[in-house]
């Protein structure tokens, strides 16, 4: 039979889009609000971080999830959410070691642009720097993901911006994937998974029906209530993803977390 090395527990770093509840419990349930979004998810139901733990066969006492809604990478915005540095500096200052079987996931960046940073230099050195801290503390298996195309999304594409910040999701990603590729050089142990967030929107946009998708346009949420079947929908509001895509980032991730040989089965004797 075989026999799947295991992943011991999740580690999870970014903001709204794997946020399972922390601005929710943080604003004593108010936001997002319940009348239309899922349990404090930014989505209208789990996101992909909760489909990926499923697929990993992990509970949620093994799922440690610290992503806030409206994050950024470091340290621009709003003080009230701690960024995706923030998340991990106040991580590792209570877990001196973390299990070498412990999947660390940073997702972030897309704040940074959507609040008018115009550069990608610091929001990829932010994520590089968050891996460094989690590494030093023992970080072996991890996976990072790159931005969706942030001028095609229901609430930019229409807007004097969106080729502005197309070129910049695009010098974002250029970037972290040069800079993964020079840390997994200098770090052997480390095993990295790329997930590739910016193409799988790209094949869903391009390719709708191959996703179960009718709309990949504009949102399923007008103004509080839901237009159509949610499961037809790419996008739930105007930046966030429906939950039916949210399972399909979830399994992508899963994917790439095989090719990276971060999870392989074996052949093992059964008596």
């Amino acid at each position: 039979m075989n026999k799947t090395y295991p992943i011991t527990n999740l580690y999870v770093f970014g903001d709204s889009l794997s946020d399972a509840g922390m601005v929710f419990r943080a604003t004593g349930g108010m936001y997002p609000p319940n009348s239309t979004y899922f349990q404090g998810r930014y989505s209208n139901g789990k996101v992909w971080i909760e489909y990926l733990a499923q697929q990993l066969h992990l509970s949620s006492q093994q799922t440690n999830n610290f992503a806030y809604g409206g994050a950024t990478s470091g340290n621009v915005g709003n003080s009230f959410v701690p960024s995706l540095l923030n998340q991990v500096q106040s991580f590792t200052q209570t877990q001196k070691q973390i299990n070498s079987d412990a999947l660390c996931v940073l997702w972030a960046g897309a704040n940074d642009y959507l609040q008018g940073v115009d550069s990608a230099t610091i929001p990829v050195n932010n994520v590089m720097n968050a891996l460094t801290a989690l590494t030093n503390v023992g970080a072996k298996k991890v996976l990072v993901a790159n931005l969706p195309d942030l001028g095609h999304l229901p609430a930019t594409r229409s807007s004097a911006n969106s080729g502005y910040l197309s070129a910049l999701t695009q010098a974002h990603n250029q970037g972290l994937r040069r800079s993964l590729k020079v840390l997994s050089h200098q770090n052997s142990e480390l095993q990295i998974a790329a997930l590739d967030a910016n193409a799988l929107y790209q094949n869903a946009i391009a390719n709708p029906a191959a996703f179960g998708f009718t709309n990949v346009i504009s949102s399923c949420l007008s103004g509080s209530t839901p237009s159509g079947n949610p499961e037809q929908f790419l996008f739930w509001d105007g930046i966030h993803p429906t939950t039916a895509a949210h399972r399909i980032i979830g399994e992508t991730a899963f994917s790439a977390i095989q090719e990276a040989g971060i999870i392989k089965s074996r052949s093992i004797l059964v008596p």
